[in-house]
């Protein structure tokens, strides 16, 4: 075990290591890669300066000399150029390589009158039209970005337009971010850093020929360029400091200047200790399940020992309790064929009283035929004794519309016969609408004398035209039993009426059968709707029940409400279609 602890502590500093190694090399790749687009966006905004300076009309007259005015024109729109586009300085530069214009020319550090011909800037912009050069001011004394443009007029140079570009901002945007950037130029010179006391170091030791140039157009100032106190060695990196080297890992792009590159340093310190402590987790967990597994496998042989001494009395004791088994699945048998028995003598029973349900059913849909039929064939007698009078007087036309309401009413009765079935026996609803004045007129029809001078109708306008849910003849007969109940109850009362009144309710429509009669026994007022239950002497007690079954077929009801002025009230709801 501390062999294998030894290996695992190994193997997980390697691991840490490795990966500590990989996330500071993504770190170093990823920040080098934005801080180059930095650098890159930052010079995009001057290196069309000078060439658009070039060609500018006010610099030929100013380099060809004699033009005060001309000078001053031109000083004084190199200042705002150099504002407004954040520029360190622009100055122009004659052949000779004296400054004629500058935008600083109003400052104690004007380069106004300045001789800059031993600058290579100026010498490589004399003769190859264009030049950069990154060094220090020799009167400013601050870094910055040269940017030469030679001028041209008449296949004639005349001198030299130089933007000055200083990174202070982008230097300052690189120090607040985690590691170190530094940018040098061909000979390891650093020339943008985050660490500015590093600048114009150098990260290699410089060749005679290098240091003697340098001093020559003191690119780098009076003094030679010194080591930075940075070695690197591919993405090995250290720096020294407090006399303590501090690792890091390096990643190097290519800069937007002349054989510069770019280097980001990742401090290895931080993600170090990161997956040194994942690690550190890592084996923990191995160790914690590598303790637990050795636990389950004491606990699994002593279990297995625990097994085998249980095993023994188990088998004695399935000896025992089988003969038990045995004994008591006999009686299961004996009580198995009890419940067999039982249960069919049950299902027997239940089948004698659902027959008998059946029976009683089938006596109330008897009932019901002779009771609702009663009204159609009176109608049907009368119709035909009218039509035999009216063949006699050879009023043909009359007796036929007699015979034809013969076959409306015999139909009825179909219908009627139909729904006193369904009564007893549930179906699907019928589908269909109907106008209510269509079927108030056929109610009435249907009642002929007895409702004649009785039954009052109070309609608002327009309600006989709404279409309601349900067929026109089953909503008639809802109608005719509370009518004929109605008529029924007012016989011998003074004044005998009975009012039917409409009204919109929502999406629904209200029909009030209103009587004057002596209303109904408060005893079987809770029991109207149900079957064989009724106020009538001699009635049968089927009508209300099978006209709401109607009613909440289509969607509706019928409601009974005592009548506050005497009497009593049934109100039919119906769906609009």
């Amino acid at each position: 075990m501390i062999a294998a602890i030894l290996l695992l502590a190994w193997a997980g500093s390697r691991w840490a290591t490795g990966q500590a190694r990989a996330s500071a090399d993504a770190v170093a790749r990823q920040t080098a890669r934005a801080h180059v687009g930095l650098l890159t966006s930052e010079l995009q905004k001057f290196r069309l300066l000078p060439l658009v300076l070039s060609e500018n009309p006010e610099i030929a007259p100013a380099l060809r000399g004699g033009d005060p005015v001309a000078q001053r024109r031109l000083n004084a729109t190199l200042e705002l150029l150099a504002a407004r586009t954040d520029a360190a300085v622009i100055y122009v530069i004659d052949r000779h390589g004296r400054t004629v214009a500058a935008s600083n020319w109003q400052l104690p550090t004007s380069f106004v009158g300045q001789v800059y011909g031993f600058r290579p800037y100026f010498r490589d912009a004399m003769e190859r039209g264009a030049s950069e050069l990154f060094a220090l001011g020799t009167i400013s004394g601050r870094p910055g970005l040269y940017l030469a443009r030679r001028v041209d007029r008449g296949g004639q140079a005349l001198g030299v337009v130089v933007v000055k570009v200083e990174f202070d901002d982008v230097e300052a945007a690189w120090a607040r971010g985690p590691g170190i950037t530094i940018v040098t130029d061909a000979h390891g010179v650093i020339l943008v850093t985050s660490i500015r006391s590093w600048r114009f170091q150098t990260t290699r030791a410089l060749d005679a020929a290098t240091l003697a140039d340098a001093r020559r157009t003191l690119q780098f100032g009076a003094q030679p360029p010194r080591r930075a106190p940075l070695t690197i060695d591919g993405a090995v990196a250290s720096v020294a400091a407090g006399g303590k080297a501090q690792r890091y890992r390096a990643a190097a792009e290519p800069a937007p200047l002349a054989g510069a590159h770019l280097i980001h340093l990742a401090p290895l310190e931080p993600p170090l200790a990161a997956a040194r402590t994942q690690a550190l987790l890592i084996a923990l967990a191995i160790l914690l399940t590598a303790g637990m597994l050795l636990g389950f496998a004491l606990r699994a042989a002593e279990k297995r020992r625990l097994q085998r001494h249980h095993q023994a009395r188990l088998e004695a004791e399935v000896e025992r309790r089988t003969a038990e088994l045995r004994d008591a699945n006999a009686r299961l048998i004996v009580e198995s064929d009890e419940r067999i028995e039982a249960d069919r003598r049950y299902r027997a029973a239940r089948e004698e009283l659902a027959q008998a349900s059946r029976l009683g059913s089938l006596g109330q849909i008897t009932a019901g035929v002779a009771h609702e039929i009663n009204q159609p064939v009176a109608a049907i007698r009368t119709f035909a004794e009218n039509a035999t009078t009216f063949l006699d007087r050879a009023a043909t036309d009359n007796a036929r519309a007699n015979l034809k309401q013969i076959v409306s009413l015999t139909e009825r009765i179909g219908t009627i016969t139909a729904e006193l079935r369904a009564f007893a026996r549930r179906k699907t609803p019928a589908e269909g609408n109907a106008e209510l004045g269509s079927i108030l007129d056929g109610t009435l029809l249907l009642l002929g004398e007895r409702a004649r001078g009785v039954v009052t109708l109070r309609m608002p306008r327009g309600l006989r035209q709404v279409v309601v849910r349900g067929d026109r003849i089953r909503l008639e007969q809802i109608l005719i039993n509370l009518l004929q109940n109605a008529l029924d109850a007012i016989q011998g009362a003074k004044e005998a009426r009975v009012l039917v009144q409409g009204a919109r309710e929502g999406e629904a429509v209200r029909l009030s059968v209103i009587d004057n009669g002596p209303g109904v026994d408060p005893e079987i007022a809770d029991t109207l709707f149900s079957p064989f239950t009724s106020a009538k002497p001699g009635g049968l007690g089927l009508g209300l029940a099978i006209a709401r079954d109607i009613a909440r077929e289509f969607g509706g009801d019928i409601v009974h409400a005592p009548n506050p002025g005497g009497g009593t009230a049934f109100h039919l709801l119906l769906k609009a279609a």
